[in-house]
């Protein structure tokens, strides 16, 4: 049995590399190949692949506070949770295989952004859609792992939350 438990340790940690692994590449090839100024239309013009450097969170917010607010709300804190994330992914059971793959996919997009940040002091974001009724900020692949993730989180609360409880008749 603790074969198996390493086995699924070493996977979730796997899976969170691979989202890690994915977005740094893709945001390297974005910063090695895009300049400020470019813009490539793609899929009849409704995906969009440019350069911005987004120095707050989710559409630039906080973009605008001090240095040492931003370091502690947008780096420090984060820091911390996703240690505790990946502590409690790893220590905790978990029901069922959705929960800890949507956890792996919020960690990995996390620490994505988190590393942009530490790293370079801004995040890289180089995608943009825009399908007429519904239209993106700039975004990256981190930002995609982390919206996948989320999606799994509350499909798998709300599918426990309107399952019928079993009744224990056992005395």
């Amino acid at each position: 049995m603790k074969k198996k438990a390493l086995l699924k340790k070493l996977l979730l940690l796997l899976l969170i590399c691979s989202n890690i692994g994915c977005d740094q590449i893709s945001k390297s090839i974005v910063r090695k190949e895009l300049s400020s100024q470019d813009q490539i239309k793609l899929l009849y013009d409704r995906l969009t692949l440019l350069k911005v450097e987004n120095y707050g969170a989710f559409l630039s917010f906080g973009d605008t506070l001090p240095e040492s607010v931003r370091f502690i709300g947008l780096s420090l804190l984060p820091l911390i949770i996703l240690g505790y994330a990946v502590y409690y992914l790893l220590t905790k059971p978990h029901p069922g295989k959705v929960y800890p793959i949507g956890l792996c996919f919020v960690i990995g997009g996390g620490i994505g952004n988190l590393y942009d940040r530490l790293l370079y002091g801004s995040v890289t974001d180089f995608l943009h859609l825009n399908l007429g009724f519904f239209q993106t900020g700039v975004f990256n692949l981190a930002d995609v792992s982390i919206m996948i993730g989320i999606i799994m989180l509350f499909s798998r609360i709300y599918k426990n939350k309107n399952r019928p409880q079993r009744l224990n008749t056992a005395s």
